[in-house]
Parts: C-alpha cells; structure tokens; sequence
C-alpha cells in the first residue's frame, strides 16, 4: 500500500535553502555546475534540481553531488546540509560497513520500492505501475514521473548493475508509452512524454544489454531510435545510436557498431558537448578494433583524447555522469586488447582501476578484470593472479551477467 500524502511529504531541507542565499535557484545551479567542473565532476544541476533539494524531496544526493557540495562549502558535513544519512535514505542494514557487498536482495527490494512506488510524483502510482490504468490527461506530474523512473534506474545501474531490475522496468516503460498513446495531452507534455519514454526505453535496454538479454536490449534501442526520429528528438537520436554502437560491438557486429558510432557523431555535431564526441568517438574506436583496423582505431583514439581534454559544458546530457576519465581509460583498455595489443591496455586499464571511484563496484570489477586478462596475455602472470584476487573480491556486489561472466573467467 502506498504512503498517504501526509506521510510522504519530506521535510524542507532549510540549510541548502540558506546557502543559497539571494541567488536564484538558476544562478545557485550555475554555481554548483562551476562547482563540480573545478573538481573533475560532471553534474547536471539545474533550478528544478535545486528546488528538489530544498523541497526535500532529495534526502541525500548521490555521490557525485556530495563531492561537489563538500568543495562548495568546505567544513560542512551532509547532516550540515540538511542531508539524512545515505543509509536511512538507502535503507541499508546499518550493521553492514560501507565496503562491504549487500545482500541482492535487500537492496534490489529497497531500489524497486523507492523507484516505482514512493521516490517520484504521485503519477507513479497511477501510471507507470504495470496494470495501472493512465490518467485520461496527462500533464507535468505524468513527465516527472517518467523521467524520474530514468533518474532512479540509472542511480541503482551505475553502483551495480542491471541484473533484477530489468523485469520491473520494463513495466515501467510500458506505463510510459501508455501515457504517450493512450492519455490527452499538450504538445509540450507529448515532448516530454516522448523524450522521457526513448530514455527510458534506452535505460531498460542497458539493463537488458548488462544482464545479458542482447536480444531484448536491441529491440529496447530501436525502440528508443523510433520515438526520437517521430518526435524529431536528435539528442534522444544521439544516445540511442551510441548504445546501439557498444551493443553491436559486445555482439560482434563490428561493422554495424562503427556505423551506429559515425551516425550519432553527424548528429551530435551540433549539441554542443566536446565530452559526448568523445565518447562517441570511442565507440567508433570500439567497432574499429574488432574489425583490426588498427590506424583508424589510433586516429579515432587520438581524437577522443582531444575531444575530451576540452573539459566539460553545460551542454553535457546527463545521461553522460558515467563518463570520466576512468571510463576513458577503459573503453581504450578493450580496444586495445581487441587490436591484440595487450601491454598497452594492460597500461590502459590500471589507469581505469586507478582512477575509478570504489563505491562503483561494476566498473571497478570490470576494469580489474580487463587488468587481469591483459596482464596474463602479456606474459606477467603474477601481476595478474593479484589483481584477479582482488577482482574475485568484488563478486558479490556485482549485479551484472556481462561483468560477472568476465570475472568468472578470470
């Protein structure tokens, strides 16, 4: 049974509303964007994320924010920010330390609870619960919904993985198309509607590619393909093709991955993010790898690299808060290896493992074990029994079939 209204409204958070001070919430948000580029971090804030804050409805940001609210006010704890603790936000077991991997379980409960039924408007309820009947109009709330179910996939993805989640998002996203086709709306709300359904189509579509479904996660991102196209959506169009691109590449399919990559590039030219070609390029870099064209692969490597030390922009889609250098360095790591130049992404990967914040237990499993791998194909055999323990170590709190298959082999 969900919450009654009263029970459900958090506490304003009064402390982020004093630091604010006489800004606007706009120009807070530009602070804070300054903020994290100072840092190395990338977040999207904007003046409905710092409302969110001090409305309370965000209880405890995720880690990416808190470093950068920590750089802005140095001194000041989370509780001094009106923050509650990550683990009465999370509902962890407070007997568990940090470190430690959590029971699947547990948590997969806990993320499913707050995701689809108490972490986003009350449209959630009412419309994106499977077997829920749509609103016969849908408006603001409705979009805050869907876009919500996005932002709360991907805070539970980027820490673990996709295994559990899929079943529950995909009925999650069919309530999204259902508000789109089946509800009266405005045009604005059907942009909105369309833009948060081709996102949540492709965040349901990783967790089918993460847990293994390539299949599903193909069918999911040309799903995504078709909404951005009939909703003249380029940004969308972007992101769709750019997982389309990793996908073919896991798949094999080298070809088609170089092509999705070089389309999204035509598209993204003019959005305006230096990061995003970056990481586009690498995805061109990818396919080109497996095919063994080794001179391309360099060139496009190498036009990564430059893309990306431009730094990064408001234009940045948030969708992008993965991509770091750490996640640079190991896209790099896996085309080398698939050039056969095993030294170089050994060097290439324990920069990744280096780098990678620990609290992000897939892609620091995955970077260790691509270490792993290239360290014994280069011959150090000893080097890599190391780094393959301390891989092994991570196993448990790893909810994804394609990083977990790679740590069994190691």
């Amino acid at each position: 049974m969900l919450p009654s209204p009263a029970s459900s409204v958090p506490p304003a958070n009064t402390a982020i509303r004093r630091l604010r001070g006489d800004r606007s919430p706009a120009e807070f948000a530009a602070a804070v964007r300054r903020a994290a580029r100072e840092i190395g971090e990338q977040v999207s804030c904007d003046a409905r994320y710092v409302g969110r804050l001090e409305s309370g409805e965000i209880r405890c940001p995720n880690y990416a924010y808190e470093r950068v609210f920590r750089h802005m006010f140095p001194g000041l704890t989370p509780a001094d920010l009106g923050f509650a603790p990550r683990q009465a936000v999370r509902g962890r077991r407070t007997a568990v330390p940090p470190a430690t991997p959590l029971d699947p379980t547990y948590e997969e409960s806990d993320v499913q609870r707050r995701a689809f039924m108490t972490a986003g408007p009350a449209a959630f309820a009412t419309a994106l619960l499977p077997g829920a009947d749509p609103p016969a109009r849908a408006g603001a709330d409705e979009v805050a919904a869907v876009h919500e179910a996005v932002r709360q996939i991907r805070l539970h993805d980027d820490r673990h993985g996709g295994d559990g989640l899929y079943t529950h998002a995909t009925g999650a996203l069919r309530g999204a198309y259902r508000l789109l086709d089946e509800t009266t709306h405005s045009q604005a709300t059907a942009a909105g509607l369309a833009s948060g359904a081709g996102e949540l189509a492709i965040s349901v579509g990783w967790l089918a590619h993460d847990s293994g479904r390539l299949p599903e996660a193909r069918s999911h991102y040309a799903e995504a393909l078709a909404t951005a196209r009939m909703a003249a959506d380029p940004a969308l169009e972007v992101h769709a093709f750019c997982n389309t691109s990793f996908l073919a590449r896991d798949a094999g399919r080298h070809q088609e991955a170089v092509r999705a990559a070089q389309a999204a590039q035509l598209l993204a030219r003019d959005l305006g993010s230096s990061r995003l070609l970056s990481l586009l390029a690498l995805r061109e870099a990818g396919g080109l790898a497996g095919l063994g064209e080794r001179r391309r692969c360099e060139l496009v490597l190498a036009r990564a690299h430059s893309l990306y030390a431009r730094g990064p922009g408001d234009a940045d889609p948030p969708w992008m808060s993965f991509f770091g250098e750490a996640e640079l360095a190991g896209l790099e790591a896996q085309a080398w290896a698939a050039l056969g130049k095993h030294d170089r992404a050994a060097g290439a990967a324990r920069h990744a493992v280096r780098l990678q914040d620990p609290h992000f237990v897939r892609n620091l499993a995955l970077y260790q074990a691509e270490l792993a791998i290239n360290l014994r194909r280069s011959g150090d055999g000893a080097e890599a029994a190391t780094v393959a323990g301390s891989a092994r170590r991570l196993l448990p709190g790893v909810r994804s079939a394609r990083v977990r298959t790679m740590l069994t082999t190691v």
